[in-house]
């Protein structure tokens, strides 16, 4: 922070050199040290850990106690490895020497392996007439119950043709079939609503 006197250059001829060099002197507040965030995409290493002294694990896993940042680094370098931030927020932040490559190449893996498990959730849909016959419906059934297998959701259409709105109670009908006959393997996330011409369900796998 800078503190000047907005004296006028008239003023500052008349006064002293002593009263002078006081007023245009400078104060600098400096703020307490605080340690930057890891880096994006992994912790920080070697020279990018910038605090003064780090809690150091050694090579072998043994906690060797805090100690300046250049003696962990000078450690590091020494048994040809890298020194790690493993805990910033600790104070003071833990670091460990290891193998850098070797636990980016272990974290990669570990998020691949992630992404190949991962199920994306998705709504199939099957259509069906109200007055479907029995070979079809059975046939509807088994795709039903594959998509409740896979982890998917299932939404269930009817639609209604000419003289067929005059019974929508078949495809109500049908529906809560279809409920009773999956109900130990599936839930009803939207309960059977008519939207214009077509009567629909959606069933999520328990």
């Amino acid at each position: 922070m800078l503190l000047t006197w907005p004296a006028s250059p008239r003023h500052r001829r008349r006064l002293k050199n002593p009263e002078r060099k006081r007023l245009e002197e400078t104060t600098t507040i400096r703020r307490p040290f605080k340690a930057t965030a890891p880096v994006k995409g992994g912790p920080r290493a070697n020279t990018d850990i910038r605090v003064p002294r780090v809690q150091l694990i050694g090579v072998d896993g043994e906690n060797r106690g805090e100690v300046s940042i250049n003696e962990a680094l000078l450690l590091a370098e020494e048994a040809g490895l890298d020194l790690v931030e493993i805990s910033p927020n600790a104070n003071p932040p833990v670091a460990k020497i290891l193998d850098l490559g070797k636990l980016k190449y272990a974290n990669q893996k570990k998020a691949a392996e992630a992404r190949r498990h991962q199920k994306v959730i998705e709504i199939k849909e099957i259509k069906m007439r109200p007055n479907i016959d029995s070979h079809d419906y059975e046939t509807k059934m088994k795709a039903v119950r594959r998509f409740f297998e896979e982890g998917d959701k299932v939404k269930l259409t009817l639609r209604f043709r000419g003289r067929e709105m005059a019974h929508m109670e078949l495809g109500m009908q049908l529906l809560n079939k279809v409920r009773e006959e999956t109900a130990t393997i599936a839930k009803v996330e939207a309960e059977p609503k008519l939207e214009g011409r077509q009567m629909m369900m959606v069933l999520a796998p328990r």
